[in-house]
């Protein structure tokens, strides 16, 4: 079984530069407070310290 990752937004994406907005986007992520199960790899683990301010790891499965 894969790793995976919980990750809740936690802030907005209002007021921020389009390069974040895209990758809350991408992480599946567009509204305050959703939470979502990703695989946990190099390139959404980079996503998330890109957006670290606006996303927050809930847990670590596996």
């Amino acid at each position: 079984m894969a790793k995976t990752i919980v990750v809740k937004q936690i802030g907005s994406p209002i007021r921020r530069p389009a390069e974040q907005r895209q990758t809350l986007i991408g992480l599946g992520l567009n509204k305050m407070h959703r939470t979502r199960e990703l695989e946990d790899t190099p390139a959404v683990r980079g996503m998330v310290r890109k957006i670290s301010h606006l996303v927050e790891i809930i847990e670590e499965r596996g």
